[in-house]
């Protein structure tokens, strides 16, 4: 069966497509694609290889040949699942992929910001260390992760991980309550952690019960020098509202690896005040905590299986 990968240069140019050329008889490779492209690319295609091309019904509609997406990426929110259900065409996608990549990283945003470590490095570009009266800097209070308190919010595979993680510096983990369904769960409320929690990372979808999750309101129930980490989805938190908790000195640090527009086109608050305002332990990285070679490769590797179990059902 004929393949067609519509955006191979979303997982780079090191990839390896061996694990899925042995279960096609022909595989089409397009650096990008868009929608439009996407249709008469897609036209004699029984299978296609998308992470992020938006594929919706009346795409899918006019492809009748096409039997099989399979989605680079865990999530399908691109894809129109009811329009692929009514057609009979199957959509695997792939999940748990990047597990370490992703939670190194989490864990790198951690550090970075209990040592103050944007803050520090700024200091010795702009040459302070240099004209420090002794040997070395002490301008910002660093925070031992020793004996703190770290809430999760999501307690899937990548949750635990960074869990573990934690655990071996010696930190005290919490899960927090599934959002939106605190009567029926037997872990803490996420608003009951809060007042208590040294660190908060989110490991959540972005649903209706997760969107703005960390807003002002539950800003204001955090200890001013808490820090917020998001490698979930951008909205999880109220980027404006985590900002402006920031520059007002009632949140320690602020990391994000995501935001709600990528690529953010149109720029955004927290990238704006990496510039604007040196003074702030932020940090943002450019939704990179996936990207390792392994955990990109593991992708085409989780895909190959998918080819395979949809060959031999």
């Amino acid at each position: 069966m004929k393949a067609v990968m519509l955006d191979a240069d979303s997982l780079g140019p090191d990839i390896d497509l061996t694990p899925i050329r042995a279960h096609v008889s022909e595989l089409e490779v397009f650096a990008t694609s868009t929608s439009e492209e996407a249709r008469q690319r897609l036209h004699n295609a029984g299978v296609v290889l998308v992470n992020k091309v938006v594929l919706d019904g009346e795409t899918l509609a006019a492809l009748p040949s096409l039997k099989h997406i399979c989605v680079l990426a865990t999530g399908t929110n691109n894809i129109d699942m009811e329009a692929a259900r009514q057609l009979g065409i199957r959509v695997d996608n792939v999940s748990a992929y990047g597990t370490a990549s992703v939670a190194q990283h989490t864990l790198m945003l951690i550090l970075a910001l209990a040592t103050r470590l944007p803050l520090y490095q700024r200091d010795v570009a702009s040459g302070d260390w240099g004209q420090s009266p002794f040997f070395c800097l002490m301008s910002h209070t660093t925070l031992q992760l020793e004996g703190k308190r770290l809430v999760v919010v999501g307690q899937g595979e990548l949750g635990s991980k960074v869990a573990s993680l934690a655990e071996a510096f010696g930190m005290r983990v919490d899960f927090a309550a599934r959002p939106g369904n605190e009567a029926n769960d037997s872990r803490p409320a996420l608003d009951d952690l809060l007042p208590e929690a040294d660190i908060i990372s989110l490991h959540c979808p972005l649903t209706e019960q997760t969107r703005h999750l960390v807003g002002q309101q539950r800003l204001q129930r955090m200890k001013g020098n808490a820090l917020l980490i998001n490698c979930a989805r951008g909205s999880v938190i109220d980027e404006d509202a985590a900002l402006a908790a920031l520059q007002a000195g009632r949140l320690g640090g602020l990391a994000v690896d995501v935001l709600p527009s990528e690529p953010p086109r149109d720029g955004h608050a927290l990238i704006d005040a990496l510039s604007v305002d040196p003074a702030l332990n932020l940090i943002v990285t450019p939704h990179s905590a996936w990207i390792t070679p392994e955990a990109r490769q593991n992708i085409i590797q989780l895909t190959a299986e998918n080819l395979k179990r949809a060959a031999h059902p």
